[in-house]
C-alpha cells in the first residue's frame, strides 16, 4: 500500500460519508464489487485514472477533490 492509494482511499471515504453514500451503492454507481470498494477506501489497490474518475462521478465531485 503506498501513501498515495492509502490518502486517496480516505478521501474517498470522508466524501462517500459526507454525501450519505454506502459503500454498496457507490460500488453499484460506478460498476464494481463492494469488497473492491472497501479495498480502494483502504488505499490496497491502485486505482486506474479512469476509475478515479467514475467514482468522483458518482460522488458528483470534481476528481481534483479525491487528490490529496
Amino acid at each position: 500500500m503506498s501513501e498515495l492509494s492509502i490518502a486517496i482511499g480516505q478521501l474517498i471515504r470522508k466524501k462517500r460519508t459526507l454525501t450519505s453514500i454506502t459503500q454498496e451503492a457507490l460500488a453499484l454507481q460506478c460498476g464494481i464489487d463492494r469488497s473492491y470498494m472497501g479495498r480502494i477506501e483502504r488505499g490496497e489497490v491502485n486505482l486506474t485514472v479512469e476509475k478515479l474518475y467514475e467514482i468522483a462521478s458518482a460522488l458528483r465531485t470534481d476528481v481534483r477533490n479525491l487528490l490529496p
